[in-house]
């Protein structure tokens, strides 16, 4: 009987902070699929990541979003999102349904970008929270690698990378490395992200190749 209070007392909890959120009651209130679409909003307000014509592949895409925001940012572009859960995206966006780093799924994206270069790689990926902080770390930074050997893959020289990471061990000597192979690397928290929460984004902008730590090295290296 003790845990089943102990977890209605956190379900209350919850449900109060969504409640006070103001960015979860805008995106109840403008109809959005969550509220984190407001990330990616100040993101690109305060870095102008898009363009119309962009080729942007999403990571981590579900329940879609920063998918909807991206869009309608994208009218002449192309726009690939990725989630082995569902995203609610429209007719146009290419699903794929699977993990980021799959070979499967690495064929499908593949299969449509042809031998065009992505602009903008998007990860919103996060570990399954296990509650033990040194292991959700380190998932969270094999994350961050899955993202970018995807731009070993497919980013064009000049793209740019968008990743949200977690502030603790790892974090500062992977942001050192990108700048190795990126023009800028910025480490931000938009106004959007819980001020309690360890949430941040990396944003890297001008790629222009070299070895990644394990040393894939850039398409057209």
């Amino acid at each position: 009987m003790a845990s089943k209070g102990k977890r209605s007392k956190s379900s209350s909890r919850w449900l109060q902070r969504q409640q006070r959120d103001y960015f979860v009651r805008q995106a109840q209130d403008k109809g959005q699929v969550s509220r984190a679409h407001y990330k990616l909003v100040q993101l690109d307000q305060r870095f102008k990541l898009l363009r119309g014509h962009f080729k942007v592949l999403e990571l981590g895409a579900a329940p879609g979003g920063w998918t909807n925001y991206l869009q309608d940012k994208l009218p002449k572009g192309v726009l690939i999102a990725v989630d082995p859960l569902p995203i609610t995206a429209a007719a146009g966006t290419h699903v794929i349904e699977g993990e980021a780093g799959e070979p499967e799924v690495e064929a499908q994206i593949g299969h449509i970008l042809g031998d065009a270069g992505l602009d903008l790689v998007l990860s919103d990926m996060a570990p399954n929270i296990s509650g033990v902080r040194a292991v959700d770390q380190a998932r969270a930074m094999e994350l961050a690698d899955v993202a970018l050997h995807t731009c070993t893959l497919w980013l064009r020289r000049g793209g740019g990378l968008v990743l949200k990471a977690f502030q603790g061990e790892g974090l500062d000597a992977w942001v050192q490395a990108r700048r190795r192979q990126f023009e800028k690397v910025t480490l931000t928290k938009p106004r959007a992200s819980r001020p309690e929460s360890r949430e941040v984004f990396v944003v890297a902008r001008g790629y222009h190749g070299g070895p990644d730590d394990a040393g894939h090295t850039a398409k057209g290296a």
